[in-house]
């Protein structure tokens, strides 16, 4: 199947990847993003059409919903936050902020987007990010967590009202590089370490993560929906140290 993906964080690491997997694939796109100019190159190579705005914006969605042109048979929300201290330095304001772009925007992304979605004629699919902090306890991650937590009970709820039309599963990368995590990584010593956490012994990459996504938006994947799926190198689940 191809057709049409509305791709949120469309210029971000994990967004173009995806972006660009599904173009390869002869998709047609329209992304969504704040960085206008990286979002005008990147559509420009696509042959995409683009909106510039912050998700945090709640008229971005219904901008959004009006500039597509027809049925939409894919959306991916790949947007998140990264903000890691210890729950003593979080403000609500801080709390608040990352469950508004990682849950509530989510939300907000396919409620506008759903008329469209629920046109596709062959079933839409939606793809959303969770993270490997909901499937195991780090330490600094309280507020991230939370926020993540929440797009897993939105991908399991919105899997059971929205069937059988439209499919919504989430993606739990681990740490990937990206330019969202750029400042964790920027020292290769830590980078290294953090690596070596991962049973495979490497971080991920936005390559990694883009082709579970084009997957799960694919008619390969038509009898999968309500999944949290860990593309983590292994760290959820495994131990090959003591």
């Amino acid at each position: 199947m191809t057709g049409k993906i509305l791709i949120y964080g469309g210029a971000g690491g994990i967004g173009s990847a995806t972006a660009r997997l599904l173009a390869e694939r002869g998709y047609g796109l329209h992304l969504v993003g704040r960085n206008e100019e990286s979002l005008a190159a990147l559509a420009g190579e696509l042959d995409a059409a683009f909106t510039v705005g912050d998700v945090t914006d709640d008229a971005l969605f219904g901008r959004v919903a009006q500039a597509i042109d027809g049925p939409l048979d894919g959306l991916v929300y790949a947007v998140g936050t990264i903000n890691l201290r210890s729950l003593a330095r979080f403000t609500t304001e801080d709390m608040l902020a990352d469950f508004r772009v990682n849950a509530l925007g989510a939300a907000l992304a396919v409620q506008a987007a759903a008329p469209a979605l629920k046109k596709s004629e062959a079933g839409a699919s939606v793809v959303l990010f969770s993270s490997v902090a909901t499937l195991q306890g780090f330490t600094f991650h309280a507020s991230l967590g939370m926020a993540k937590g929440a797009v897993n009970g939105l991908t399991l709820s919105l899997a059971a009202e929205l069937a059988p039309k439209i499919r919504v599963n989430a993606i739990a990368p681990s740490l990937t590089r990206t330019p969202l995590a750029a400042g964790l990584l920027s020292n290769e010593r830590v980078a290294a370490s953090l690596a070596e956490l991962h049973p495979l012994q490497r971080l991920g990459n936005a390559e990694d993560v883009a082709k579970l996504a084009a997957f799960l938006l694919s008619s390969d994947a038509d009898w999968m929906t309500g999944q949290i799926i860990g593309v983590d190198g292994g760290r959820s689940t495994l131990r090959t140290k003591n």
